[in-house]
């Protein structure tokens, strides 16, 4: 399979390509040429089967040109090695946790998917790949942790100075190796920009192969539509009609929901559920697409004032703004709102929400006022130590650390501070 540009004024490309490339040359965000639904059976019986052969044949026909089958078989056995559980927290509403993995974030399964995919293109040639990303909270740690020591890859991660929680400061900036942590003077919009303009630096470009990991990039993209799939495995039997409610900042995971769709996933409805970075909330009431700056809040991954995946879930509904709102609905939400919802479900079940989880189960709450009848599902996207200071101190209860961020409590921080693009620039061309 090829994939194209989204501003189609670039060639189409194979996935192995589209990886490397990160964006298209045109600007454009890579796609895939078609969408083929699964068979009717593999839904059938999606009970009976593990999560690797889910993902195995879900996965499959976007990137079986480049990655033979045993290859995606080993990189998909690697990748998932641990449980994304369905917890019921009230009647009809239930968390997928996602965070189960080595940097207890959700983005943990793209990046390792990513990171797995390059190192098997790298075996092939010699040229060396340099992954540039921006992270406004948890993707800087994920990236960093998925492609510590892969040859031939050098990572580069842009986070925002005194915005990302402490803890995901030290999964990003303690590892060392092949991972350079730039400490940026601006917000998460002032990285994503930077890392932008360097893919569309001709004078870097010659120098160097550039790749991102952001959700910009088809293989940390396309692998989150395994979360919805493992749920809808799990809650299959309820027989009720499903509603995700996806915590959203730069909406790949919710588009990879929408691509599960695609493939032939029973969903009735998603809802993105955004902090006050209201974008996309305001452009489904108002049909007007009005990018701003971002604003910093308690759910600090979310805090997007122009969320780059939104152009591909336009895309999937043909550009429909009324195909769109029939299986969308996004709702924003204050801090106040989300610290109420975290000491609700405490209090209702005692289960610990992180900021993000809060605002998703917001989401779903919401939904369900005007559709009762519907299962709702909120992704719990990160493990709420991880934001611990505020989860604490909203819920007054004291959080175990886990083995995953203990081991990382005690080492030093390294960081290199720059201000504008020019340091960044110069810093690659040095380094």
């Amino acid at each position: 399979m090829n994939f194209y540009s989204l501003n189609k004024k670039a060639p189409n490309v194979s996935f192995k390509d589209a990886v490397i490339k990160g964006i298209a040359p045109d600007k454009g965000l890579y796609f895939p040429e078609s969408i083929t639904p699964l068979p009717q059976s593999f839904f059938e019986n999606i009970e009976t089967l593990s999560n690797e052969e889910i993902a195995f044949t879900a996965i499959h026909q976007f990137v079986s040109a480049d990655v033979p089958d045993d290859e995606l078989r080993k990189i998909i056995k690697n990748v998932l090695d641990f449980d994304f559980p369905v917890v019921e927290i009230e009647d009809n509403v239930a968390t997928l946790e996602l965070f189960h993995g080595p940097t207890m974030a959700f983005k943990d399964v793209g990046a390792r998917f990513m990171a797995q995919c390059l190192g098997y293109f790298s075996e092939s040639t010699s040229n060396e790949v340099t992954v540039l990303v921006a992270t406004s909270g948890d993707t800087g740690g994920a990236v960093a942790n998925g492609f510590l020591g892969v040859d031939g890859v050098k990572v580069v991660i842009l986070y925002p100075s005194g915005k990302v929680s402490d803890i995901q400061e030290r999964q990003l900036t303690t590892l060392g190796r092949n991972i350079t942590a730039l400490e940026v003077d601006g917000t998460f919009d002032d990285c994503q920009k930077m890392v932008k303009t360097a893919f569309l630096d001709d004078v870097l470009l010659q120098k160097m192969q550039l790749t991102s990991a952001n959700s910009i990039n088809v293989a940390r993209w396309l692998p989150q539509l395994f979360y919805f799939l493992f749920a809808y495995k799990q809650l299959k039997a309820k027989g009720q009609e499903l509603v995700f409610s996806v915590p959203s900042g730069n909406f790949g995971n919710i588009c990879a929901g929408m691509v599960a769709q695609r493939l032939g996933m029973p969903v009735k409805h998603f809802v993105a559920a955004t902090n006050v970075n209201d974008t996309v909330p305001e452009f489904m009431q108002t049909g007007e697409y009005n990018p701003k700056p971002s604003s910093a809040t308690i759910s600090n991954a979310m805090d997007v004032g122009d969320p780059s995946n939104f152009i591909r879930i336009q895309h999937l509904h043909n550009d429909d703004f009324e195909v769109l709102k029939a299986n969308l609905s996004a709702y924003p939400f204050t801090d106040e709102e989300t610290k109420k919802a975290m000491l609700h479900i405490h209090k209702t079940s005692q289960y610990i929400a992180d900021p993000h989880g809060a605002v998703g189960y917001l989401g779903v709450q919401e939904y369900r006022k005007h559709h009762p009848e519907t299962y709702g599902v909120f992704l719990e996207t990160a493990h709420p130590v991880k934001f611990l200071d505020v989860v604490e101190e909203t819920i007054g209860h004291t959080l175990e650390l886990p083995p995953q961020i203990e081991k990382v409590m005690g080492r030093e921080k390294k960081s290199i501070k720059i201000k504008r693009y020019e340091e960044l620039k110069n810093y690659l061309i040095k380094r």
